[in-house]
C-alpha cells in the first residue's frame, strides 16, 4: 500500500510544522479562493471553472496513485507536462473574466466631480428618466466615471451638448434620428448619442424575457465602473446597471436619491484615494469645471427590445 504509506509521511510532515503556520497559509489560500468564487459567482465563469477544478483534482489523483507506484511513470511525465498547459487554459478560457478583473485593478478614480457637478447630473437624468418612463419610451443612459467608454462602444453621434432633462427627452423621443441605442454623458455634457453598446449573454441577465436595452446596460456595466440607467419601453420600468449587476426597478421618486447616492459613493472613495487638490487649483474655476467634466461620464444609450 505504498500510496497509503505516502499519504501518511505527508500527514507527519505536516505535522512537524508550527501550528500557527499552518492555519495561516490554509487561511490565505482560502482567501484566494473565496476571492475568485466570489469575483466569477452569477457568470458563466462559474460553471467552467468548478468543472476546469473538477477535472484538474482527478487527473492530479489519478497520476499521484498511478504514478506513485511505479508502474505507470508514463502518466506522471503526461501529467507534468499537462499542468504546463493549464497556464494557457486558463487565460484562453477565462479571458474576459481576467480582463474584466485587469480593468477594475486598474481603476484610479484620481478624477472625480464635485458635489454640485453630481447633484445636476443627477437631477437632470432623473427628471428625464421621469419623463421617458410615464411615456414609456425606451432608453438608456450610461454615467461615464472613472474609465473611459471609446474602446468600449461603437458608432454614435458626438454632440458635446450641455447635458439637460429637454434635450435627453428629445434625443428619445420615438422618430428621431438618434432615439434608439445609446447616450452617453461625461462630466455635465451629453457627449454623443446613438451609440452601440456590448450585449451581456442572456444567461446573465437575472430575469427572462429582459430585452436588448437591458443586456446591453449590463454588458457594459460588466467591463467598466460606468453606472447605466435603463428605461423599458414595454413597462416603463426603471433600472440602475452597475457592476454586471441590474437593479430591481425603481419608481421615478426613487431614481433620484439612488442615483445620487451611488455616484457620491464613488466620489468618496476617490476622495480617499486622490492626492489632495493643490490651492491653488482648487481656487481657479475653469480647472474645477474641467475636472467635474473629466471625473463624471454619462453615455445615455437607447436598444430596441426584443
Amino acid at each position: 500500500m505504498q500510496f497509503l504509506d505516502r499519504l501518511a509521511s505527508m500527514v507527519d510532515r505536516l505535522a512537524a510544522y508550527p501550528v500557527w503556520e499552518v492555519a495561516l497559509e490554509f487561511a490565505l489560500i482560502w482567501l484566494v479562493v473565496f476571492a475568485v468564487m466570489r469575483f466569477v459567482q452569477g457568470t458563466r465563469a462559474a460553471g467552467a471553472l468548478k468543472g476546469f477544478l473538477l477535472v484538474l483534482v482527478l487527473v492530479t489523483l489519478a497520476s499521484r496513485v498511478l504514478g506513485g507506484t511505479g508502474s505507470f511513470q508514463r502518466l506522471g511525465l503526461l501529467y507534468d507536462r499537462f499542468l504546463a498547459l493549464v497556464a494557457i487554459a486558463l487565460i484562453v478560457i477565462f479571458q474576459p473574466e481576467l480582463r474584466r478583473a485587469l480593468v477594475r485593478l486598474g481603476e484610479t478614480p484620481f478624477l472625480r466631480g464635485t458635489p454640485k457637478d453630481i447633484k445636476h447630473v443627477v437631477a437632470e437624468i432623473s427628471a428625464a428618466a421621469t419623463y421617458l418612463s410615464r411615456a414609456k419610451f425606451g432608453a438608456i443612459i450610461a454615467v461615464e466615471r472613472s474609465i473611459g467608454l471609446s474602446g468600449l462602444v461603437e458608432g454614435g453621434t458626438v454632440l458635446n451638448a450641455e447635458l439637460s432633462s429637454r434635450l435627453l427627452q428629445t434625443i428619445f423621443f420615438p422618430g428621431s434620428a438618434l432615439h434608439d441605442l445609446a447616450v452617453i454623458i461625461r462630466g455635465r455634457t451629453i457627449h454623443s448619442a446613438g451609440v452601440q453598446l456590448p450585449l451581456a449573454e442572456p444567461e446573465d441577465m437575472p430575469e427572462e424575457g429582459l430585452g436588448s436595452r437591458h443586456r446591453a446596460s449590463v454588458g457594459l456595466s460588466k467591463e467598466c465602473d460606468a453606472i447605466v440607467i435603463v428605461v423599458s419601453e414595454e413597462t416603463g420600468s426603471v433600472r440602475i446597471a452597475e457592476r454586471g449587476r441590474l437593479s430591481d426597478r425603481y419608481s421615478p421618486a426613487e431614481l433620484g436619491p439612488e442615483l445620487e447616492r451611488r455616484l457620491t459613493s464613488a466620489m468618496r472613495r476617490a476622495a480617499r484615494t486622490a492626492p489632495a487638490p493643490h490651492a491653488a487649483a482648487a481656487s481657479d474655476p475653469n480647472e474645477a469645471s474641467i475636472a467635474g467634466h473629466m471625473a463624471l461620464a454619462d453615455e445615455p444609450h437607447r436598444h430596441t427590445e426584443t
